[in-house]
């Protein structure tokens, strides 16, 4: 048989196939994975091409702090919730992003504000989820939410250190940045300084939570190549206006946004698949879900 009849045969196959069973070539035409940087992370979730998701409206500060105000006004949303909400986001994000069979070993960098609430929160699930946490909480607040979130971490079995080990490259897998989010402005602080020092010199992927920690949140990195480059960004709500700058895997979450806060806003997320609790907005190459 010749290559010219091999070829003629396998396109009548493939045109038969086509007519009776088209689901089948529509199953073979969907892309490959997602690749991240050589030997860090891998997107399980495909996305079929040209189905690539609309740009999202940009927050700024005033907007995302105005927004988080007008989600809590009474009856409305607690702080805890929105906190417990927000973290399982961040949790569900880094199991897709970094698979448990190689990512199992997560560092958990946690802030003093609401930022490093959501990363607690984070670690808590990630425990769940059959991961490995440890949390760096080098300033722990004496409000009773932060308080019974530190306590948490010690009821499961999570560790707690005050520094980032100088052997943070050896002992882990991933590091969660939720060190400083929309609300950070001004310059960075000890301890915090020599913290984001050692994400900064760390070969590990970082993936930080609403805006990598130390950027402005609407004009993005500063400081040059001292700013923080994390390889994942996780959105809550909807992206800041510093997020444009970024370039790695980034996700969405905040599930639970009400109609009139996308009306007031004029915003809205997209759908998210089933009962996940994050989407993948765009990747390095343009990728989404």
């Amino acid at each position: 048989q010749s290559v010219a009849q091999f070829v003629c045969g396998g396109m009548q196959v493939a045109a038969r196939v086509a007519k009776t069973h088209p689901f089948l070539l529509r199953r073979a035409a969907l892309p490959t994975l997602l690749l991240g940087r050589a030997a860090s992370s891998s997107h399980p979730a495909s996305s079929m091409a040209g189905n690539a998701l609309p740009k999202m409206k940009l927050l700024s500060q005033a907007e995302a702090s105005s927004l988080d105000q007008d989600l809590m006004v009474t009856p409305g949303f607690s702080i805890d919730q929105l906190m417990e909400l927000a973290g399982l986001s961040v949790a569900a994000a880094v199991q897709k992003q970094y698979p448990l069979q190689t990512h199992a070993r997560v560092l958990c960098v946690a802030g003093p504000g609401n930022n490093g609430g959501d990363g607690l929160v984070a670690a808590r699930h990630l425990k769940q989820f059959g991961y490995s946490p440890t949390v760096v909480y080098p300033k722990r607040p004496g409000r009773p939410l932060f308080v019974n979130l530190a306590a948490q971490m010690t009821m499961m079995g999570i560790e707690l250190l005050d520094a980032v080990p100088a052997d943070a490259d050896q002992r882990f897998d991933v590091i969660v940045d939720a060190i400083f989010g929309f609300s950070f402005s001004g310059e960075v602080r000890a301890p915090f300084d020599a913290v984001l020092a050692s994400l900064r010199t760390s070969a590990l992927p970082i993936c930080s939570v609403d805006i990598p920690s130390g950027w402005d949140v609407e004009r993005g990195p500063v400081g040059g190549s001292d700013a923080l480059q994390p390889e994942t960004l996780v959105s809550l709500t909807a992206p800041k206006l510093g997020s444009a700058a970024f370039g790695g895997y980034h996700y969405l979450g905040g599930r639970f946004v009400p109609e009139p806060i996308f009306a007031k806003y004029g915003f809205r997320q997209p759908p998210f698949p089933a009962a996940e609790q994050v989407v993948l907005l765009s990747g390095p190459s343009g990728d989404a879900e």
